[in-house]
């Protein structure tokens, strides 16, 4: 999970046909890899149109909120951002400035349409998640579309057949939706009902857009889904694939090095994707495995479908196959009735993985699940306090485990370029960022790098090869 980025979605917005003024883009994009993934198709679906992206949301003639729905009070701060909107569209239409577009999409467009459009008057689209493939037909007809709540159906199908073949995306990584929607039901999230059924894209249409993808220069692709390790995307002969197949097809494309996804369900960490992991040099040695609590009794209740024990043996496999498999994981702590017992058995569960990163959250009720009406609800204080307990071990593994990388040569592919002189920043195989000097022309390259040193969230390093 990230918090809100605010990056321009694309880097060649073009100008209408005609040779008129592009009309100006801002999209902010909230929560998840998939949501960036969905800005970047959303810009792609509005360049023909003339749309060119923009850093803020002044002056905009578009501005989408593409938003997520995880996390406590995040529709609040979709309403408090439409707020500075709506005072933006007022201000720039009594300057005689033209109209702004305001756009709400995403999870909470999904779950919240109607009360958007109640609640904030200056909102002129509601897009699901399934539906933004249509923003140009909408765009023709806005008058008509106000008070219209759209994406209420999920049909994942029809938005990537619409999706344009051609994606903006700059840079030498890349995210590729390959699977969307979940069936798992854990009693505390929302995506069920905001994203659909799982439901995985066919192997050629992937493979497609990862070729794509690899002509403009990407070297590295994350394929997303809510639970990406389910896919099973019909294959060539029409049968399904795979994750571990649809990995061996992708590293055959000239171009893609590395190869990463996320986020995986423990239940569908499948045998053939273990042994991928262990054959397939392209798939990245770092694996984001969540298991939300080391309960079994909390496990149950989140209706996780597995208990600690099975996560164990999938990890002890998994570093059979790869010995050097960097963990990373989600954790949920003051879930309806967790007990200090309960609590502590999380920790045990942290001691005993050892983990390189993971994400870590106060348990927050989400309406309509089933956990938001569970009774014995932890008090907020008692969350915090274990919050706080389990960062601080979280954050000494992560510590510990970049520091362990000092004198180790790593491959680096570097991105882009640094804040100082010709300084420029990569990942290594273990998704760190690894900054080293005097490599700014090595952007789009894969180098050794010899680590330096390891800080809380990146790596230091120095070039052995330059040549």
């Amino acid at each position: 999970m990230t918090d809100t980025l605010e990056t321009p979605v694309l880097e060649d917005g073009g100008a209408p046909e005609g040779g008129a003024a592009p009309k100006r883009l801002f999209i902010k994009t909230y929560g998840c890899q998939m949501n960036v993934y969905d800005s970047e198709r959303m810009a792609d679906v509005l360049r023909p149109l003339g749309y060119a992206p923009t850093d803020t949301p002044e002056g905009a003639d578009f501005v989408i909120l593409n938003t997520c729905h995880i996390r406590e009070k995040a529709a609040e701060k979709v309403y408090s951002e439409l707020g500075k909107l709506r005072q933006m569209k007022d201000e720039k239409a009594a300057a005689g400035q033209g109209g702004m577009t305001i756009a709400v999409a995403g999870c909470v467009a999904q779950a919240e349409g109607e009360e958007i459009m109640k609640r904030q008057p200056a909102v002129d689209l509601v897009v699901g998640p399934q539906a933004y493939h249509q923003l140009p037909e909408l765009l023709t007809r806005t008058a008509r579309a106000r008070g219209e709540r759209i994406g209420a159906d999920f049909a994942p199908n029809e938005k990537f057949d619409a999706l344009p073949a051609m994606r903006g995306t700059e840079g030498v990584t890349a995210f590729l939706t390959v699977q969307e929607g979940c069936d798992k039901f854990c009693t505390f999230c929302v995506v069920p009902y905001t994203r659909g059924a799982e439901w995985s894209r066919p192997v050629a249409a992937v493979l497609d857009e990862a070729r794509a993808l690899a002509d403009r220069g990407v070297r590295e692709v994350t394929l997303l889904g809510q639970n990406v390790n389910a896919y099973d995307g019909e294959g060539p002969d029409g049968k399904p694939f795979t994750l571990a197949k649809l990995a061996y097809a992708l590293a055959a494309i000239p171009g893609i090095e590395r190869i990463r996804y996320t986020t995986s369900h423990p239940n569908d960490m499948s045998d053939d994707l273990i042994a991928a992991h262990g054959d397939l040099d392209a798939l990245m040695p770092y694996l984001h495995l969540p298991v939300q609590s080391g309960s079994d009794r909390i496990l149950r209740l989140m209706n996780r479908k597995h208990g600690r024990q099975k996560y164990f043996d999938l990890i002890d496999r998994i570093r059979v196959a790869r010995p050097d498999m960097a963990l990373s994981g989600d954790f949920i702590v003051g879930f309806p009735g967790e007990t200090d017992r309960d609590f502590e058995d999380t920790m045990d569960l942290v001691r005993r993985v050892n983990y390189a990163s993971a994400f870590s959250f106060m348990y927050s009720p989400r309406p309509g699940t089933p956990a938001a009406t569970m009774a014995a609800q932890v008090p907020d204080a008692v969350a915090k306090e274990r919050l706080h307990a389990l960062q601080a071990l979280l954050t000494e593994q992560q510590v510990a485990f970049n520091q362990s990388l000092a004198g180790r040569v790593l491959t680096v592919l570097f991105e882009k370029k640094g804040r100082h002189g010709a300084q420029a920043i990569g990942r290594s195989p273990y998704l760190q960022s690894v900054h080293v000097e005097d490599a700014d022309h090595l952007i789009g390259r894969s180098v050794p790098v010899e680590i330096i040193s390891g800080q809380q969230n990146s790596l230091t390093g120095r070039l052995i090869q330059t040549n």
